[in-house]
């Protein structure tokens, strides 16, 4: 069986996590043979280059380039792959064309999100509407993204991302962080999250501003792509920002969460996180706003708490209960990471991908 990933880049991000993760296995895996195909040079889980395995770059002129038609036309008719798995909504529109005319089985993963407002107006939603009548399968991370997306039940699969343990095998010592960091807090709480439109920010700092005001013994932390951009900046006063560290994109992600007491997902729509599953499975409870796949992973009042959308009253008071409580944290903690152990596992993800797989070449 011959596979062809095909991307749009390759930053620090959820779906390149778990592309990036699918592919390790799979490269232990006989009878699956796979190369990848990105629309841009930058690849952040340098993992991937350890693979050993082709990489095209199928690289755009501008945003709406139609020559990445011809290049993937000519690299599909090339390779000659049985399946072409796109993991965007970008390249779900480029993969279309390029597999009805090479008669190449279309997996289509773009769906990472549970969109509340579903018109032609929102590019994924048209896309979508464009891409899955086409697709062979169509893919998504969470129960409630294949619903928002409506797709048919006969052509469509939940696989939800696996997290592999062995990520956390190395992680940096506690004190060694802190030190790295400068902080010198008792308590540090963080979100990773990118600085982007779904994610929620505003209220995770305004959240961390009102447990300011009453205390000075926590730092909040703010960890993905443009967290450290002047929009980010702009809204924390100076008074807070010795407490409130915005980072940016990081290499030791699992370092930091380690040494977080807390992780928080503050944010308007989502799938699946991988960063709830990274506080998870680190044995941290966890704070997320309700909505979208967070209930299939988070269980509320058992492995953290599930809030209001953009209520950051609610958000600072929970905050507040776990930090003046450590057996409750400790306990949260531990329920979570055993969830994670039993229902997102690394090998139960790659088993589904495979068996996918293995059904479409077969029909």
């Amino acid at each position: 069986m011959r596979i062809l990933f095909f991307i749009d880049c390759f930053v620090s991000g959820g779906k390149e996590r778990r592309l990036t993760e699918l592919m390790k296995a799979l490269k232990n895996t006989p009878g699956i043979q796979f190369e990848l195909a990105l629309m841009e040079k930058e690849i952040h889980y340098k993992e991937v280059l350890d693979l050993g395995i082709n990489v095209h770059y199928l690289i755009r002129k501008r945003k709406k380039d139609l020559s990445v038609f011809k290049e993937l036309y000519k690299l599909c008719k090339n390779i000659k792959p049985d399946i072409l798995h796109c993991w965007d909504s970008m390249t779900a529109v480029y993969s279309v064309p390029v597999c009805k005319l090479l008669h190449i089985k279309l997996v289509n993963g773009m769906i990472t999100d549970s969109p509340a407002k579903r018109n032609i107006f929102n590019k994924r939603w048209l896309r979508a509407r464009l891409t899955f009548p086409f697709s062979d399968m169509v893919v998504g991370n969470s129960i409630a993204g294949l619903k928002a997306y409506r797709v048919t039940r006969s052509r469509s699969i939940c696989i939800y991302n696996g997290f592999n343990f062995e990520r956390i095998n190395k992680v940096e010592k506690n004190c060694l962080v802190r030190k790295q960091m400068n902080v010198n807090t008792k308590y540090i709480v963080g979100m990773v999250a990118s600085f982007a439109s779904n994610k929620d920010y505003k209220t995770y700092f305004k959240a961390a501003q009102l447990i300011l005001d009453k205390r000075n013994d926590i730092t909040f932390l703010a960890i993905g792509k443009n967290t450290d951009s002047d929009e980010s900046k702009d809204l924390i006063p100076e008074k807070y920002k010795e407490h409130i560290r915005l980072l940016g994109k990081i290499s030791n992600v699992e370092s930091v969460v380690n040494a977080m007491d807390i992780g928080v997902l503050s944010t308007f729509t989502e799938g699946i996180s991988n960063s709830i599953l990274e506080y998870m499975a680190l044995g941290k409870p966890v704070i997320a706003t309700d909505g979208g796949g967070t209930r299939e992973i988070l269980v509320d009042k058992e492995t953290g708490f599930l809030i209001t959308l953009s209520d950051p009253v609610e958000l600072s008071g929970k905050l507040e209960l776990l930090l003046n409580d450590s057996e409750l944290r400790n306990s949260l903690g531990s329920a979570g990471k055993q969830r994670i152990q039993n229902i997102f596992s690394i090998n139960e993800m790659v088993g589904k991908y495979i068996s996918t797989y293995e059904k479409l070449c077969l029909n």
